[in-house]
This record gives structure tokens, sequence and C-alpha cells, in this order.
């Protein structure tokens, strides 16, 4: 059972380890999804997590094509840093952080949805 879930729309298209655009294009993508997932947690109440918490990152996308969810990785990273900017966590080292562990979330509007659940 989660201690706590935040689900994060997608402001943009997401980042994936497998693109190669100009460093200043994703930047701008990072600097969205990071403020995206900032506004998302400071929308409701800041749970109270262990140190460390395990967060589980599930990938939703429009289209049920394959793609390897662990290339989502700096989509997420962008996330977590957005939280630890809302105050949820103090760091996203591995003292305050076990993860994220990126699974496919299924179908539909694109999203990320990050589940907190005890280590």
């Amino acid at each position: 059972m989660p201690l706590a879930t935040l689900t994060i729309p997608a402001p943009c298209q997401m980042l994936n380890s497998n693109q190669r655009m100009h460093r200043m294009a994703a930047a701008k993508l990072t600097a969205q999804w990071r403020m995206a997932a900032k506004v998302a947690a400071r929308q409701v109440e800041r749970p109270d997590l262990p140190k460390p918490v395990r967060v589980i990152a599930y990938v939703w996308k429009r289209r049920a094509n394959h793609y390897d969810p662990n290339n989502i990785y700096p989509t997420c990273k962008a996330v977590l840093d957005g939280i630890v900017d809302a105050q949820w966590l103090p760091d996203d080292d591995f003292m305050h952080v076990e993860g994220p562990d990126m699974r496919h979330g299924g179908v539909g509007d694109p999203r990320i949805v990050f589940e907190f659940v005890n280590p």
C-alpha cells in the first residue's frame, strides 16, 4: 500500500535516454517536467515520508507501442527534482530515496505517477 501517490500530467513530451537532442532543447523539457511536478506536489498535503522512501514511477503513454520504461528515466529524474523543490523530500540522494523503479503504467493520457512506499 503506497504511503503517497502523486500524478504529474505531461506538460510536454517525455525525455528519453535514447533521444539525441540538443542540450538546450532537453533543458527546456526538463524544466517543464520539473515545474509540473513541483506544482502538482504543492497542490496536495505533503506526506510524512520515511527516509529512505522507495519510489515507483509508472509511465503512462498515449499509445500501446513497445518501449522500455527505464529509458524514460530522464523524465522521472526531472519529476523527482520537482518533488524535492516542493519540499516533499529534503534531497533525492541515496539516504532519502530508493529508486525510482520504472514501470509501465498503462495507455491513456501521458503522465507519470509516482508511488512512495516503505523500502
